[in-house]
């Protein structure tokens, strides 16, 4: 059953979605807007593939059904607090007639609905999913060690595999490219990537060496030492503005700028 949303508004966008009887659809907590009266909410610490916290338990039943319940749900939330999302999500579902139901982001920008075919997943960053179907699974993928050390954002990754429609959003403006087009390879600011596809190879690399111009680029460029690489054939999201980025511009404006004088390598996080 297809997923029929809307995203409307333009500088904060949202997402309005018309659920047919007993069609679910699931958001992170503190994504929810609004919902008609006969669509009932319902928290839970599990995903989409989950039995209900506290409800029977299934696959195999007994004890060790509900144990191996317990297990799975507590490995779910643990890789959700490693990655710094939130611990639950918020279940709606319709009863008695189509229902519609409103989620949104968190900061200024658009939002984007992906359609998942079941062949291949789609990766975003931290912070991005915002609603899917209860056909799509929602998990955490790390892009290992050395480039978490080297890219920051890029390190904690959203990963929605199955069928069906998943909503992301992000900061400023949106952008799709493909790195097949651009000679197979694109480097970005590890802040603007939003989402890409399975296939797309993700990676961080040093601007420049250890050099003249490598360090005027450290230090001056704003971009401090690496640029995330995108490669292969794929769809790619970028955002416009990063959250560090809007961050420090309103610590500029409240007259508690941050960026520092030289923008780069020595500016400071906010806090």
């Amino acid at each position: 059953m297809t997923l029929q949303q809307q995203i409307v508004g333009n500088a904060m966008q949202m997402a309005v979605c018309s659920l047919q009887p007993g069609q679910t659809v699931y958001c992170e907590a503190g994504k929810f807007l609004f919902k008609t009266s006969n669509v009932t909410m319902e928290t839970r610490l599990s995903g989409p593939g989950g039995q209900r916290d506290g409800g029977a338990g299934g696959g195999g039943g007994g004890m060790g059904g509900l144990l191996r319940q317990a297990m799975g749900t507590a490995m779910q939330v643990g890789q959700r607090v490693l990655a710094g999302e939130s611990l639950a999500f918020q279940y709606f579902t319709s009863t008695g007639g189509e229902g519609t139901v409103g989620f949104a982001g968190v900061l200024p920008g658009e939002m984007r609905a992906l359609e998942l075919d079941g062949t291949h997943a789609w990766f975003a960053e931290k912070d991005a999913f915002v609603a899917a179907e209860s056909t799509v699974e929602f998990g955490i993928a790390f892009a290992g060690a050395r480039q978490g050390m080297s890219g920051g954002e890029g390190f904690v990754l959203e990963k929605f595999t199955g069928r069906g429609t998943v909503i992301i959003a992000g900061a400023g403006n949106f952008i799709d490219l493909n790195p097949a087009e651009f000679g197979g390879r694109i480097e970005v600011d590890t802040g603007c990537i939003v989402a890409f596809e399975e296939g797309v190879r993700y990676g961080v690399q040093r601007i420049g060496g250890l050099n003249r111009q490598g360090l005027m680029n450290a230090v001056f460029g704003g971009e401090g030492l690496s640029l995330a690489t995108l490669e292969g054939d794929g769809r790619v999201i970028l955002q416009s503005m990063t959250l560090e980025g809007l961050a420090n511009a309103l610590k500029k404006a409240e007259g508690g700028d941050k960026q520092g004088p030289t923008g780069g390598l020595f500016s400071t996080n906010v806090g």
